[in-house]
């Protein structure tokens, strides 16, 4: 599936919806989604990248991008449903909505886990999703063909010592995203993941700081992939966790 040819893909006339579009793939993501096309809203936690990622889609020509400073953290469903009816009113509807933004945590044993560091994560990683992903709903049903992206890790289908909150979140982010699947499968509405692999991005580095970051795939090589399930050529694709090397 990586090797999908991205080239052709056009996602002219589309609104996506980044979460964590700041830093790392998000960023990457919402710049190869502007360059297909599409109008991308921007939504992270820090109002300063996102100012830079609106740069650049804007320098490189691309559909004049929306900018949602939002820290996900302590982010309420009343905030994600005046989201939604501000993308109704200003977009007409929502045709994609990639789930980038995660935290990382502290990697530690079991016995040492915080208390409020698993929360904290969890409301990130999960929660904050699910509230968002619900509340967009209406937004996403006046789409044609709506792209619901969610994204998964390695450690999220077979746990890893030492992982525990973060692996435990992308475990419940597979199985959120195979119930959406599922429960929508006769609908407009489709739903994947994706695991990125071990990607070069500061997240990475900050889980194995000894490794060497260039002999990891950058975030642009994975986003084939990416491009092809928020165009309509994946129309079909659905309930399906996908490797994006």
């Amino acid at each position: 599936m990586h090797n999908y040819d991205s080239k052709n893909i056009d996602l002219s006339g589309k609104t996506i919806l980044v979460t964590g579009a700041g830093d790392g793939i998000g960023r990457v993501a919402a710049l190869h989604y502007a360059q297909a096309g599409a109008t991308v809203i921007l939504l992270g936690r820090t109002t300063r990248k996102l100012e830079a990622v609106y740069d650049e889609i804007m320098a490189a020509g691309g559909p004049e991008p929306a900018i949602v400073p939002l820290d996900m953290k302590g982010a309420t469903k009343t905030h994600y449903q005046g989201l939604n009816a501000t993308i109704i009113e200003q977009f007409g509807k929502l045709d994609g909505l990639l789930n980038n933004a995660s935290l990382l945590g502290v990697l530690s044993p079991f016995e040492t886990i915080d208390s409020d560091s698993w929360n904290d994560l969890m409301q990130v990683n999960v929660t904050a999703q699910f509230l968002l992903t619900q509340a967009l709903m209406p937004a996403l049903k006046k789409a044609p063909h709506a792209s619901i992206i969610f994204t998964s890790s390695g450690v999220g289908r077979r746990g890893r010592a030492f992982w525990g909150p973060y692996a435990v979140s992308k475990f419940a982010t597979e199985g959120l995203a195979q119930v959406m699947a599922d429960e929508y499968e006769d609908s407009s509405i489709r739903v994947n993941v994706i695991n990125p692999g071990a990607t070069r991005t500061s997240m990475r580095a900050r889980a194995y700081p000894g490794e060497d970051p260039m002999r990891l795939k950058t975030a642009s090589e994975l986003m084939p992939l990416y491009l092809y399930l928020m165009s309509d050529a994946s129309i079909e694709v659905n309930g399906e966790s996908l490797d994006a090397q």
